[in-house]
């Protein structure tokens, strides 16, 4: 049976230098719940070690904790890497470790990289900078997620920082990718007026959330359950799955 999710797919916690200090498991699973939204995916630079602790925090709850990366090509674009299982995105990050440049981080700079329990306890630091581009091509970087089964989606296109669209000028024809992520700061229906490129490709809008002000929830999945095969098929309306963003 499918029922109706809302889902805010592109979520940072404190392991992101970026992220506010606010950005805790207990508190990012109780500000989702607080906003209706069902669906969350974990999304961290470069990074997924604070995956297992957001997902037990959300421990019953009604809330689905997808494990994923915002990662960064050497093109320096985002990409959201999503997946249904911690040991896929342990895959990921096995090649991400190898090939992400050895730079160490500057806190004062970046902001701190924590690493915390499911109550958002300190359990370490990474040291290493996660702010940069791993020595992954955008092909390169399809290609593996797509190896994982992993939903493999071009982040905050619109956007002139990492931006596909202001990095590349278009979406690459050669890679079948499946849907694009646009700002919250652009409204849907303007899309393909300004950015004609990405007419006919399937859009998300997430909250790309480092403060818990910044959940949107906007994403509408009417599917069977939350998982990547599910969100699959709504992406593509096949099967009786369907997506929108809400207005």
């Amino acid at each position: 049976m499918r029922k109706d999710y809302r889902a805010d797919l592109h979520v940072h916690t404190v392991l992101s230098p970026c992220a506010e200090i606010e950005m805790l498991p207990p508190l990012i699973v109780q500000e989702a719940l607080d906003h209706g939204i069902q669906i969350i995916a974990i999304t961290d630079h470069n990074a997924s070690a604070n995956i297992a602790a957001v997902q037990f925090a959300a421990r019953g709850t009604d809330l689905v904790v997808l494990p994923g990366m915002e990662l960064q090509t050497q093109e320096e674009i985002h990409i959201l890497c999503l997946f249904d299982t911690l040991e896929q995105v342990a895959e990921l990050q096995k090649t991400v470790d190898r090939l992400l440049p050895p730079m160490v981080n500057d806190p004062e700079h970046f902001g701190v990289q924590l690493i915390v329990d499911a109550a958002g306890d300190l359990l370490g630091e990474e040291e290493r900078l996660l702010l940069t581009s791993v020595q992954l091509s955008i092909t390169e970087a399809f290609h593996l997620v797509a190896s994982l089964d992993g939903l493999f989606i071009p982040a905050h296109i619109n956007r002139k920082a990492y931006g596909l669209i202001e990095v590349l000028g278009f979406v690459p024809d050669d890679l079948p990718i499946e849907a694009l992520e646009i700002s919250r700061h652009i409204k849907p229906g303007e899309v393909p007026r300004k950015f004609p490129q990405v007419t006919g490709y399937p859009l998300l809008q997430n909250g790309d959330v480092h403060r818990l002000d910044e959940f949107l929830g906007v994403n509408h999945f009417h599917i069977a359950a939350a998982t990547i095969k599910e969100l699959r098929l709504a992406i593509h309306s096949q099967e009786g799955r369907n997506m929108s963003i809400l207005a």
